[in-house]
């Protein structure tokens, strides 16, 4: 389990496929601390740790991941947002996140605001993930509060700290992210049978 609160920038420095696997070597300041078959999230994509070299970590995606996640438009010099699992006598800062992508969403625009950025996204709301008003939101694994939120819709804003630490400095118009939809909300909308 995740808390959607980043703990540092990982960059890709290495691609390769192995058939429809693709392997990441990815650098960050975390990678000599982490251990073999240890869950780390990418993204907000959960991915175990398969080999370890010199501060570098080595992830696999299956094509399950890849074709539901952005993992598959990853190349080397792809900033990604990096976190542990949470230690069970951690502060939980954010909210529960899974580490499991519910699908992609679009940047439909970034706006700067005196200090702040405004990060309005789309997602196809026939896959039955809704946001609320004030809720809580996973993009690219980091956890956020949303607004202006209607039908495959809603908008963040981005504090001058998490827009410099996480991959949020390197979005534009257009770019996809991977959004993982509120666990609570998940199962309320599936207790009033709504799928």
């Amino acid at each position: 389990m995740f808390t959607g609160i980043i703990e540092t920038l990982g960059e890709v420095v290495v691609v390769e496929r192995d058939g429809s696997n693709l392997h990441f070597d990815v650098k960050s300041d975390v990678s000599h601390e982490l251990k073999i078959d240890q869950s780390v999230a990418h993204n907000g994509v959960c991915l175990t740790v398969v080999q370890l070299a010199d501060g570098v970590h080595r992830v696999t995606a299956i094509d399950e991941t890849l074709q539901k996640t952005t993992l598959g438009n990853w190349e080397v010099g792809t900033l990604v947002n990096i976190e542990r699992c949470m230690v069970a006598n951690g502060r939980f800062d954010g909210h529960v996140v899974q580490g499991h992508v519910d699908q992609i969403g679009t940047v439909e625009a970034v706006a700067e605001q005196d200090g702040s950025w405004l990060f309005d996204f789309s997602y196809d709301p026939s896959l039955g993930n809704v946001t609320v008003e004030k809720g809580s939101i996973c993009v690219n694994g980091t956890s956020l509060t949303c607004f202006n939120s209607g039908e495959g819709r809603f908008r963040v804003a981005i504090i001058p700290y998490t827009y410099d630490h996480t991959c949020f400095k390197t979005l534009k118009q257009g770019d996809k992210v991977n959004l993982e939809f509120d666990i609570i909300g998940k199962y309320v909308k599936r207790l009033l049978g709504q799928s």
